[in-house]
């Protein structure tokens, strides 16, 4: 699949049909509120729906219930065992590169400030951390999951954010398209995939060429459960690369948003870090997965270890090492990694369960019963537009 400017356009346009028409029956009906307050309630799938619910969010509900036909569950799987192996990186890579990425698009920082965003950054970084953690638990898409309701509040909330952002007239469509428009959904899908990929890679993680593509197309379903056009959507890395890169020339560069968003994301973890003696890793490790253009438009301090991170590769190959020799070593590698996913998450929450609509629990345990092979070592597609 080619993207061109122009088929870009078309979706800079388009929002979520279904997604969209459901939100705009609620508010015309008065029915918002009783949403809202039942839906709390609902946090498993196949779990009874509340008496009460309004006729159009049932049928919505109905609609978005299941996955898509096409799911491949043997690559889910691949899929779920490549998270369990690199959760700890891949949180890294979402909190460090993906987030800021998105910062870097200034209308996407725009949107953000515009819908609260700005006050509320733990908030968005745990919904996040928790979305991608109920996505690869074992049942995330059986009865009982957390995974497809999220799914399905996350997709209404956008709706609502469009819908709320142009009945207040609070955003200029013309110049700046549909807020959470398709284009910007695949954008996001590509930051928390194929930049995530990326940002492994660019860390020293040895990906092997099945897990990369697994962990991409868990995203491409997960692209689908929130309302993303699949017929506009890169199906193979290398299309990926292809959209991404197109995507981020046409838009990126600094922004007043993008920075205020940024200081408040580098705030936020040297809150978290104990101490202040590394909170300079922060900054250091957005400036080294992001590069220094990304980084200066967004405002990131230059620090003195900005030099020592560029050593965390050869790091993490030792730890690679050990965890390739050793069960042991393997095991305690994959439980420390889970727990410092935990820990990451509860510090963000300051111990509160976070809401799409209702409340949500982390899980305990990934219960994992192996890790993916490293075979045919994954190196990122090259670059497509200079």
């Amino acid at each position: 699949m080619t993207h061109t400017e122009a088929s870009m356009d078309t979706l800079r346009h388009a929002g979520d049909e279904l997604a969209d028409a459901t939100v705009a029956a609620l508010f015309e009906r008065g029915e918002v509120g009783t949403f809202n307050t039942l839906m709390r309630h609902v946090s498993t799938a196949g779990a009874p729906l509340p008496d009460g619910l309004p006729d159009v969010a049932r049928e919505y509900l109905e609609a978005t219930r299941v996955p898509p036909s096409w799911v491949d569950w043997g690559e889910m799987e691949k899929a779920r065992l490549f998270f369990i192996d690199n959760n700890v990186h891949i949180s890294t890579a979402l909190s460090f590169a993906s987030m800021p990425a998105c910062y870097v698009v200034p209308r996407v920082a725009k949107l953000l400030s515009a819908t609260h965003g700005l006050k509320y950054p733990s908030k968005r970084m745990a919904e996040t951390g928790q979305f991608t953690v109920y996505l690869m638990q074992p049942d995330a898409f059986e009865a009982g999951s957390r995974f497809i309701p999220a799914a399905q509040k996350v997709r209404l909330l956008h709706a609502s954010i469009r819908h709320h952002l142009k009945r207040e007239n609070r955003w200029d469509t013309e110049a700046l398209g549909t807020p959470i428009c398709q284009e910007d959904m695949i954008g996001g899908q590509m930051f928390f995939s194929m930049l995530v990929l990326d940002s492994l890679h660019r860390l020293g993680i040895h990906l092997s060429t099945e897990g990369a593509e697994a962990y991409y197309y868990a995203w491409r379903v997960v692209g689908a459960m929130l309302g993303v056009d699949q017929e506009a959507v890169p199906k193979t890395l290398d299309e990926a690369r292809a959209f991404l890169d197109l995507y981020m020339v046409r838009y990126m560069g600094p922004s007043e948003e993008g920075a205020v968003l940024t200081r408040q994301l580098i705030d936020l973890y040297e809150e978290v870090v104990p101490g202040t003696f590394f909170d300079p890793v922060v900054s250091a490790l957005i400036r080294h997965l992001v590069g220094d253009t990304c980084a200066d438009w967004l405002e990131v301090p230059r620090t003195p270890w900005d030099t020592v991170v560029k050593a965390v590769p050869h790091l993490l190959g030792v730890l690679e090492t050990i965890e390739d020799r050793s069960p042991l070593g393997a095991w305690a590698l994959d439980r420390l990694g889970h727990l410092t996913t935990v820990l990451e998450l509860s510090s963000l929450t300051r111990g509160r369960v976070m809401h799409y609509a209702i409340p949500e629990h982390l899980r305990k345990d990934y219960g994992v019963p192996g890790a993916v092979p490293r075979t045919r070592r994954w190196t990122p597609p090259a670059a497509t537009v200079s």
